[in-house]
């Protein structure tokens, strides 16, 4: 299992599940991918695009500023 990042931040939607989409495709199952963004949107884009397409968030944070998303690599 590797960790990685991915900075989405001043992208609004749906720039940063598009992003997220396309470095999952380069990821391994069971990796982990940490996604920064600034749209309050993805709080519920993300996981939502994460159940449809078999991966699972482990964590979700914000703040006034700032969301972030640790999600894993499903199948």
């Amino acid at each position: 299992m590797s960790q990685y990042d991915l900075d989405a931040s001043r992208l609004l939607c749906p720039m940063p599940v598009i992003r997220t989409q396309d470095k999952v495709k380069q990821l391994q199952q069971g990796d982990v991918l940490t996604v920064t963004c600034t749209d309050p949107g993805v709080l519920q884009d993300i996981p939502t695009w994460c159940r449809i397409n078999g991966h699972k968030v482990l964590e979700t944070q914000s703040d006034e500023y700032e969301f972030i998303i640790v999600l894993q690599v499903g199948e």
